[in-house]
């Protein structure tokens, strides 16, 4: 019975060690880092609660000049601030003005509508967008928007202000998925737009089995546009090609180009007819 007793008390002991332990490492850890927060703009709805002050509950919209009417604050301006920053800004109002001693204060964005972004072009949904968080990537819009078209380019276009400085950006899509890619996975701000081109384009005519205009894949060659046209027909001559190329100028010129030439955008690839 006694040697029981013991082995009782030393797993008690033991447990008791092991949730001090526990209760040591949670007190004595960091924080882990807050996600960043959502800047407020025109046009959010919030909803403010003060704790133990249901006179001073408030729901409204911030105006154009990001400024919403706060009770016995009056105006405050929280456009541009994170969520964090208003709160705080409301709580010290209360507390300098005498209002209330120790005043907590909670903001809850009930709608979104201040910091967005446009998208266009060949996209499945063109439009404005919010930016629900203050590191909102472009990968993040365009899946908003419902990704690329079946025409979309694989270049991206990023435009806005940057340190008071106009900037175009020109991302490639696929390398965002290569490995280190996600470094090119630029950060949206308010105001940026997002421009979606068509595909670059290529047409082929001619002895061909499906002549028309088709999608340019990367580094397409001659002879891959041709293949994609489904070959040359029975009477088709490989050195009877040619390839009708606008200059910078406009001025059109022709080429006879090798069969591993890369194609370009807006080509004109005519197969001629065999004479044999």
């Amino acid at each position: 019975m006694t040697s029981l007793r013991n082995s009782a008390l030393a797993i008690l002991l033991a447990l008791g060690s092991f949730a001090l332990a526990g209760v040591a490492m949670a007190q004595g850890s960091p924080a882990a880092p807050a996600a960043a927060e959502y800047r407020l703009g025109s046009g959010d709805v919030l909803r403010i609660n003060v704790y133990q002050n249901p006179d001073l509950t408030l729901e409204t919209r911030v105006t154009e000049a990001g400024i919403i009417s706060f009770p016995l604050l009056g105006n405050v301006r929280v456009g541009g601030l994170t969520v964090t920053a208003a709160e705080k800004l409301i709580a010290d109002g209360l507390r300098n003005g005498n209002f209330v001693k120790q005043p907590q204060v909670t903001l809850v964005v009930m709608q979104i509508r201040g910091n967005q972004v446009s998208v266009l072009g060949q996209v499945n949904r063109p439009g404005r967008y919010p930016l629900e968080v203050a590191d909102m990537r472009l990968t993040d819009v365009l899946a908003m928007a419902g990704g690329t078209s079946q025409v979309g380019a694989d270049i991206v276009v990023v435009t806005g202000v940057r340190e008071g400085r106009p900037v175009r950006l020109e991302v490639d899509l696929p390398a965002l998925f290569a490995p280190e890619g996600g470094d090119r996975n630029v950060v949206l701000l308010n105001g940026d737009t997002v421009w979606v081109a068509r595909q670059p384009t290529v047409y082929i005519y001619g002895e061909v089995q499906r002549p028309g205009p088709m999608r340019i894949e990367r580094d397409m060659t001659v002879m891959q546009a041709l293949a994609t046209g489904g070959g040359l027909t029975q009477r088709g001559t490989q050195k009877g090609i040619r390839v009708h190329r606008k200059t910078p100028e406009g001025k059109v010129q022709v080429i006879e180009p090798a069969l591993d030439d890369r194609v370009r955008d807006g080509d004109v690839v005519f197969v001629r007819e065999s004479l044999f």
